[in-house]
Order: C-alpha cells, then sequence, then structure tokens
C-alpha cells in the first residue's frame, strides 16, 4: 500500500509537528509506504495532493480543518481512500466524523484499512469557484469575522481573531439574502447562515446541530437580525447547540442551496471561498474514508 501523507508541521500552533515521524512509522505497519507531500505553499500542497492521488492508494491529512479542507479538494469524488490524524487546534470535521483525537490513534485507525462512505458538499460559485467541504460554511456574522481577522496585521495570534469580533459587532448590520431551498426561494434580512455538512465550526461551536455527514442532506440555520446584545448572549448557546430553539432561529433540511447577498464572502471549513452567490449541493458518498 502506498499512502501519500500531507502534513502541516503549523498546525495547532506546531504543538504536533514534532510527531509527525511516529505518525509515519504507524502508518507504515505492515510493510506500507509513506511518502510526506511536502510543499511550500497551499498551492503546492494542492498540486501534490492531487498528483498524489492519481497515483497512490490514499492520501492522509495531517493537520487542522484547513490542512484536512486542503485534501478533500484532491479526493473527493475520487473513490480514493482519505484519512485524517487531527493536528490543529479545532478539528471540527474529524471530531464530527468521531475520529480518535490522538494524531497516533488516529494513524493506527487509518492504517487498519476500515473505509465508510461520508457526504461531502459542492459548492459552485457565481464567479466559476468550485469547491468542497466537509464542515460548514458560514455567510454571516462569523464570515465577516474571519474576513476583518485575515486583513489584521496586529495583534497576532487569537487576539487578532477577538479583536476581529469586536469591532464586527460594533459594525453589525444585518444583511438582504436570497436563498433557494431546493428549488423554493425566500428573501430575508440575517445576520447569521450557516450551511452544514457535519454539526460544527471554530472548534466545537454547534451551529447546525444535527448535521449527519450520511444522510444525503443539508442542515442550514438562519437567524433574524438581531442586536449585538441578543448576538452575544445566544452565541454561548451555540457550543450545546441549544440557540436552534431561539424562535429567532429557523432550521431547514434540503438537498441544494442556493445563497446569494451583496458584499459577503462565504468561509468553508474556515477556509476563505469566494463572494457570494453560490449553490451548495450534498453530494452523498463523495468521500471513502478511512479510520
Amino acid at each position: 500500500m502506498n499512502i501519500a501523507l500531507l502534513a502541516n508541521p503549523t498546525a495547532g500552533k506546531g504543538r504536533r509537528a514534532s510527531l509527525l515521524p511516529a505518525v509515519e512509522e504507524r502508518l507504515a505497519a505492515g510493510g506500507a509506504t509513506v511518502e510526506v507531500l511536502a510543499a511550500g505553499s497551499q498551492q503546492e500542497a494542492r498540486e501534490q495532493a492531487r498528483e498524489a492521488v492519481r497515483r497512490c492508494d490514499a492520501l492522509v491529512a495531517m493537520g487542522g480543518d484547513g490542512t484536512v479542507h486542503l485534501g478533500l479538494q484532491a479526493v473527493a469524488g475520487t473513490g480514493v481512500p482519505f484519512g485524517i490524524v487531527p493536528g490543529g487546534t479545532g478539528n471540527d470535521f474529524a471530531v464530527r466524523l468521531g475520529l480518535p483525537a490522538d494524531p497516533l490513534e488516529a494513524a493506527a485507525a487509518i492504517r487498519a484499512g476500515r473505509t465508510r462512505a461520508i457526504d461531502l458538499a459542492r459548492l459552485e460559485g457565481g464567479d466559476g469557484t468550485t469547491a468542497w467541504f466537509g464542515a460548514v460554511l458560514a455567510a454571516g456574522f462569523d464570515a465577516f469575522v474571519n474576513e476583518r481577522a485575515n486583513r489584521m496585521r496586529w495583534p497576532k495570534g487569537p487576539q487578532r481573531y477577538n479583536r476581529a469580533i469586536v469591532e464586527e459587532l460594533l459594525a453589525l448590520k444585518p444583511r438582504r439574502y436570497t436563498m433557494s431551498l431546493d428549488g423554493a426561494e425566500t428573501t430575508f434580512d440575517s445576520v447569521l447562515v450557516a450551511v452544514g455538512n457535519t454539526e460544527s465550526y471554530g472548534g466545537g461551536f454547534r451551529i447546525v446541530p444535527g448535521a449527519d455527514p450520511t444522510d444525503g442532506l443539508l442542515d442550514v440555520v438562519v437567524a433574524e437580525p438581531l442586536s449585538r446584545l441578543t448576538l452575544m448572549r445566544l452565541r454561548p448557546k451555540v457550543l450545546k447547540g441549544t440557540h436552534v430553539q431561539d424562535r429567532r432561529v429557523s432550521t431547514h433540511r434540503v438537498r441544494t442551496v442556493q445563497l446569494a447577498a451583496e458584499g459577503v464572502t462565504a468561509y468553508a471549513d474556515g477556509e476563505r471561498i469566494c463572494p457570494l452567490p453560490v449553490t451548495i449541493t450534498c453530494v452523498p458518498g463523495a468521500l471513502t474514508l478511512l479510520g
């Protein structure tokens, strides 16, 4: 068996980088060949992963949700098995799939060779962008926070994100969205819109509780226009998924979502994707998961 290992040593602030040799050893147990893909940029990593899928028996991503997202672009729809060794801060996709949190245990589970079919979401943007995602697409407040944080040069680390939250709260205003759910179109004002294949993003925020990556459907959560105070009071409930019990929050379960709004950039699996409009479709069994 020939395994390509896509590793991001900076994931999780580099805390798991020292485990790479041990992960390689676990994956190689039983005589497998492990090839580590060493890339100097995200684009190089994307190209190497796609090339590896054409010639290897399996692709394994070691890192956080961003590394996993990159790997999904290479394996989705190909039937090539994909393994995840969690090494990031949040690891939302891996957690919601029930994979081992310990990197060495995850590597051992991958080497055992058990596979299962997992749904993925396929996105097509109005600008021609195409992408796959496994966890959640954000197109509201959290997407604006990410967008602002990515533009900042100061402060560094988590404080940059915290500052972005404060600044986005001060700038909070409802946006006008047009959304089509399996062909039924509505127009509404909202501060929060999320589409999930699995439940959580941001390190455990269960924004679309109950999302099942094996049911062939996407879960959609929409919040009515909310004040700054109400949004902040609602946010802690997202950790438990109880925010959907609020009368101002609606949920939907569909196969295809079309979403449009001016001045909104979509983020999926924590990665910047493209400006709206987008069309998102659940593709049942698009991923062959190892472990």
